[in-house]
């Protein structure tokens, strides 16, 4: 049996240097996740115990938590040392980008809420995706020019409780 080792990363790749404000805007998406899952709790409970009530409960705040938390902007896309491309993931591992992109699928199930908590629900899941994205996309831009900041400020938006409904006009059409 021949035990060939794989090559390390070439020398000439640079090391990460993290971007002006990179780790204040983290913090500030790590915080705004914490709310956000921190609301999806305090959701009402379904009336008869359920394996969506329990998923809304604890794996979707688990998700957003854990995708706010673990934001890493040198996870973005890249030339690897053959030339591919390799697509970066903005720090966010595909369990939990999965878990995000099920919200809509499962909106349908959560009957017992209000047209403005589905509403809000896919604001926090498409905000959390989309900070991701932009960090795995462009990440300099993300950082330097306040977008990551702009979502945070989104996702606080779309969770805050005394916010006036967002469905209105959606609950006026029906």
């Amino acid at each position: 049996m021949t035990i060939a080792c794989l090559p390390g990363p070439p020398d000439d790749v640079p090391p990460y240097e993290p971007w002006a404000g990179e780790p204040e805007v983290l913090a500030e998406a790590t915080e705004a996740g914490r709310r956000a899952a921190a609301w999806i709790r305090s959701l009402p409970a379904p009336p008869a115990l359920s394996p969506v009530g329990t998923w809304l409960a604890t794996t979707l705040p688990g998700a957003v938590e854990s995708a706010t938390g673990s934001l890493d902007p040198a996870q973005c896309d890249r030339r690897g040392p053959d030339g591919r491309l390799i697509e970066g993931n903005g720090g966010v591992d595909a369990g939990t980008t999965s878990t995000l992109a099920v919200v809509p699928c499962v909106l349908s199930d959560v009957d017992w809420l209000t047209p403005d908590q589905h509403l809000r629900l896919m604001a926090v899941a498409s905000v959390v995706t989309g900070i991701a994205r932009l960090l795995a996309d462009d990440p300099g831009t993300a950082i330097l020019h306040g977008q990551v900041t702009r979502m945070c400020a989104t996702l606080d938006h779309a969770t805050r409780p005394d916010t006036p409904g967002l469905a209105s006009g959606f609950e006026q059409a029906l």
